[in-house]
């Protein structure tokens, strides 16, 4: 189950990619909260991928698209996410302890779905409108802003500080002006980011949070916070209070049964301590505060097609059902994952399926509808079995059932070689090499293998489409720009099937750290790198194999280099590996893997029989990771002890 684990990662940070480049274009499809689901999905399965580190970042330059770029006064992070009861009443607990289920309160307001906006004041007048951007630094939008409903050019005293909201589209404003989008989310992202302003005066802008600069106390608490923006005269979004986690559970459902009739789209509750933290806000990820969300929405349909999607080697199968509405959206194609996920459930043409949005935003086949989901009527008469291809569309190999993937066996397959091309300018980020241009070099027979694109010359590129003498240029100057990767990202961009930089990361911390000792591993070495296994090793080895003389004659060019293993004195905690289980207190579990991963260690998620360290704020409690470590003779150490280990080799 590794490779479909590893493939599912893959595709999803293909996919944030893609979101992120068409937010920054102004073209956004999806919202910040349907965004921060698919970051929170990959943080949750790959905390270590790099992508977390870029998602949102605006490459350094001053302007994106013509919009200058301007700071947050207090940074617009991620929220903590409820996803259901049980999750909420973990929160509330953990935030209030036994209290949450009777006499604590909070502060309830309606999670808008728009997008994030900060306006700035200063002596009570708009100086500046940012939008979220990376939490930190965002896009300065004020020329469109001004000509939104609800944002306010001058306040009534001399109020220094931003004022928080969401840009929203009435469901009104997009069935008269807008159906050609998807939904009222999608309009409005285009929309406030247009260059023109063109269409934000259809824009409304709802209110939810304040912060004084330089004045912490400036507000008393979260209710004398709306009032304030309330007198003002700013819109503010639903907000009401609470006692007990339960009344907030029975108001979730209320409004989820409301939801379809509000004027603007919502997606949850954001639920808050009633004393205002400024502390809190500021951290990336606020702790006292929380979004419940509703519950995934699930559509009933029948399946009548099953195509293939290709990509690289590996064919995906995706089901054409009956179009169903869902999140807002018409849903026709939805993923099938692979292979064995259809023999599991059984699934033939013409059965009744379950279909949801998997973060509400890819459409996915959960399995059989319940019987009774659809009138007996609509449901065909006849069922048939789903055909799998059985041949390579692009060099007619016959193709291999792996059960998690079916895939062409071929490695000169030209699909193969392609995607390979493709992934090698995604890791490196050349952005100016798009797949058209790198299509064309292909179809033209110029660039074949990875090496072929540092020969490239200006002259020859300015013959192809759009491109000309400058463009050229261009793009043959990044291309042959001197980099040094990690022996990680170089074997990543070879586009082994499944084999991402996290794996390499972990291979390397394995002490397979340069490309030689790494040809030298032999399967069964591989495989005992933890988390890991057999199929994934397989993989490095053949893969490792099949590109020698590539990667050869990539590095044999100068211009591309392996960076040498960090030195021992660098790492002093090299070979040392530590599990966390429980709270710390002097910070975050993840900013303790990032400190000891820094340091040479490894970070493991459970009790194995060579961890060093599982570090616990309770080492004499009965659970089962302190059972297991006391049986493995697994040192088990308090927060303190970890503080010190840490200082000693800092």
């Amino acid at each position: 189950m590794k490779n479909e684990r590893v493939n599912s990662l893959e595709q999803l940070t293909q996919l944030i990619q893609k979101y992120q480049k068409s937010y920054y274009d102004g073209e956004a499809e999806i919202g910040d909260a349907e965004f921060d689901r698919l970051w929170d999905e990959l943080q949750a399965l790959d905390p270590a991928n790099p992508i977390l580190k870029k998602v949102g970042a605006d490459g350094g330059s001053d302007t994106t698209d013509g919009f200058p770029k301007a700071r947050h006064l207090i940074p617009m992070g991620s929220q903590e996410k409820a996803a259901n009861p049980e999750e909420f009443r973990a929160w509330a607990a953990k935030v209030s302890g036994p209290a949450a289920g009777l006499d604590r309160r909070f502060i309830v307001q309606y999670k808008l779905d728009g997008a994030s906006l900060e306006l700035q004041y200063e002596k009570g007048k708009l100086v500046r409108a940012i939008t979220r951007g990376d939490g930190t630094i965002g896009d300065e939008i004020t020329a469109n802003a001004r000509r939104m409903a609800g944002v306010l050019t001058e306040l009534t005293v001399p109020f220094s500080g931003g004022v928080r909201g969401e840009v929203v589209m009435t469901h009104a404003v997009w069935r008269k002006k807008y159906t050609e989008k998807a939904n009222c989310r999608n309009a409005a992202n285009g929309i406030m980011r247009r260059k023109d302003g063109a269409g934000c005066e259809d824009l409304a802008l709802i209110t939810y949070d304040a912060a004084a600069e330089g004045d912490d106390a400036y507000f008393a608490d979260e209710l004398s916070k709306i009032d304030w923006l309330k007198k003002q005269g700013f819109k503010v979004t639903v907000t009401r209070e609470f006692t007990g986690a339960e009344a907030v559970i029975a108001y979730r459902a209320e409004v989820a049964s409301l939801r379809e009739g509000l004027p603007v789209d919502i997606d949850g509750l954001v639920i808050k301590d009633p004393a205002t933290d400024m502390a809190d806000l500021r951290r990336a990820r606020p702790e006292k505060q929380i979004a419940f969300k509703f519950e995934l929405e699930t559509a009933f349909s029948i399946l009548r097609a099953v195509e293939w999607s290709e990509s690289g080697a590996t064919y995906t199968p995706i089901g054409i059902v009956d179009p169903v509405r869902i999140a807002g959206t018409t849903v026709q194609r939805a993923n099938l994952n692979n292979p064995d996920m259809i023999r599991s459930l059984g699934l033939m043409i013409g059965s009744a399926v379950s279909v949801v949005k998997r973060g509400e935003i890819i459409p996915k086949i959960e399995g059989l509808a319940p019987g009774g989901a659809l009138p007996s009527k609509s449901l065909p008469a006849e069922k048939t079995a789903i055909v799998f291809p059985d041949r390579c569309t692009s060099c007619d190999t016959e193709l291999v059932d792996g059960g998690t993937r079916l895939y062409c066996p071929n490695p000169g397959c030209p699909k193969r070689l392609l995607h390979r091309l493709e992934k090698w300018v995604s890791v490196l980020d050349i952005r100016e090499l798009g797949e058209k241009l790198i299509r064309q070099l292909y179809d033209k027979e110029r660039v074949r293998q990875i090496a072929d694109l540092y020969t490239l010359e200006p002259a020859e590129l300015a013959d192809y489409d759009r491109m000309g003498e400058l463009s050229a240029a261009k793009v043959v100057r990044h291309i042959r720009t001197p980099r040094t990767l990690s022996l990680a990202a170089f074997v990543a961009g070879f586009d082994f099937e499944g084999v991402g930089e996290t794996i390499m990361d972990k291979v390397a911390a394995a002490g397979f750290d340069t490309l030689e000792k790494l040809r030298a591993a032999a399967v069964e070495e591989l495989a005992a790198v933890y988390g890991l296994g057999e199929i994934t090793a397989r993989t490095i080895v053949e893969g490792l194999a099949e590109t020698r003389d590539e990667m050869d004659a990539v590095l044999a060019g100068g211009i591309i280099s392996i960076a040498a293993p960090p030195a021992a004195d660098a790492q002093p905690l090299r070979g040392k590996s530590f599990c966390f289980t429980g709270e710390l207190v002097s910070m975050k579990r993840g900013e303790a893997e990032e400190k000891i991963k820094a340091l040479g260690a490894q970070a493991k998620s459970s009790v194995v029989k060579d961890l060093s360290f599982l570090v616990t704020n309770d080492p004499e409690s009965g659970s089962g990771k302190n059972v297991k470590a006391r049986k493995l003779g697994v040192a088990i150490i308090d927060e303190e002890q970890f503080l010190a280990i840490l200082a000693a080799n800092s």
